[in-house]
């Protein structure tokens, strides 16, 4: 009840209805009658029904029209009652169409020339006329211009709040692409390295009492091995604490390392190499620089199929081979080895060659891979320069 009262305009009504009474109260024009008990109590009514004007505009409309001629007809002054007509065809125009205000203008010049024929002897047939043409429109026009700008506001709510769940679902939608990606470079990191350190650990514990040597050797590759991975880790933190200019930074590991590349396949193969399958490197065309995503993409695809190898594919031998083109940086990686008994126990869970296809895909390029013909595995990236 209070929320429907609230919605009223008392305040406006009643306002309306104390300044026509006021006038009411003077001698009116000679040729109109005084307002009676029955008058004062035709205006407040009048003027009452301006309270619901917001909630049925055309009802409130018609209602005050059909009082207003019976003012009249009463022999009344009209210029008592003629605000709030005028207010009514207001609050119609701001909130109707076109074609339903031209209709209660039209009303609204007919009662007003029936107004001024009320009484001929002392009426300007001319100025009543003009007044009758003239203030209709004027207060069409600013209800049309009212509405229009409240259709237009309206209109321009729904954009922003479109926007705003644009941009919200933009922000989730690079928060979890950043979570992929995070989490591909974590998936590279240790895949790779851990593959080589439980073959070299295996390794060790096989020979610790037989051949101190190689014993000593694969613990070297492990310390290694797990140096580099440490120092890779610390390079994606060190992104992750670092924020917009720079603020997080610290003083000796804020600074971003250089990200791995083509220019560290050497090192991946020897640590390859030292996990027991021999590496072939082959290097083709007119080798350069890189940009950084391409570079890094290209490394990780010969790292994770390396790292199968070590996995899946052992004893094997493997060929990497790049071939820097005019437009096009080609990869390939080959082995040989049967694949039959891997030499990490485990179910493959699918996530690497996933990740490589993705990497490949950012950048534009293809990635391609399966079983060949004449045994073993192949790996084939093609990206665009």
């Amino acid at each position: 009840m209070r929320k429907h009262v609230a919605a009223l305009d008392v305040p406006l009504a009643g306002g309306f209805a104390v300044v026509a009474l006021l006038l009411g109260h003077e001698p009116p024009p000679e040729g109109w009658r005084p307002l009676g008990p029955a008058g004062y109590a035709l205006t407040v009514a009048l003027y009452a029904t301006l309270a619901f004007r917001r909630r049925a505009p055309v009802a409130v409309f018609a209602a005050l029209h059909a009082l207003w001629l019976l003012h009249i007809a009463l022999g009344h002054w009209p210029v008592v009652e003629s605000a709030g007509a005028m207010l009514a065809l207001y609050t119609v125009a701001a909130s109707r169409p076109p074609r339903i205000t031209a209709g209660c203008a039209a009303v609204l010049w007919a009662v007003w020339m029936l107004a001024g024929l009320s009484n001929p002897a002392h009426s300007d047939m001319w100025t009543v006329t003009a007044q009758s043409t003239l203030v209709p429109c004027v207060f069409w026009w600013f209800g049309n211009s009212a509405r229009r700008l409240a259709e237009s506001n309206a209109r321009l709510s729904a954009v922003t709040a479109q926007l705003r769940r644009e941009q919200a679902e933009n922000a989730r939608r690079a928060v979890a692409e950043e979570r992929v990606r995070i989490a591909r470079e974590l998936h590279d990191v240790v895949a790779h390295h851990m593959s080589v350190i439980s073959v070299q650990a295996g390794l060790a514990h096989y020979v610790f009492t037989t051949d101190a040597d190689t014993a000593r050797t694969a613990l070297g590759t492990i310390s290694a091995t797990s140096g580099e991975a440490l120092e890779e880790l610390r390079r994606l933190l060190a992104v992750l604490r670092v924020g917009p200019e720079g603020v997080g930074e610290t003083a000796g590991e804020g600074a971003y390392r250089p990200t791995p590349g083509l220019g560290r396949l050497e090192e991946t193969a020897e640590r390859v190499r030292a996990a027991g399958v021999e590496v072939t490197l082959q290097v083709t065309g007119e080798r350069r620089p890189l940009a950084p995503g391409p570079d890094l993409c290209a490394y990780r695809v010969v790292q994770e199929a390396l790292t199968n190898v070590i996995k899946h594919a052992r004893p094997a031998r493997a060929v990497v081979r790049v071939d820097y083109g005019a437009h096009r940086l080609t990869v390939r990686v080959t082995d040989d080895g049967k694949g039959t008994v891997p030499a990490i126990p485990g179910p493959s869970t699918g996530h690497g060659l996933i990740g490589m296809r993705e990497r490949a895909r950012i950048y534009g390029g293809t990635l391609a891979a399966g079983p060949r013909d004449e045994g073993g595995f192949e790996v084939l990236l093609t990206l665009p320069l």
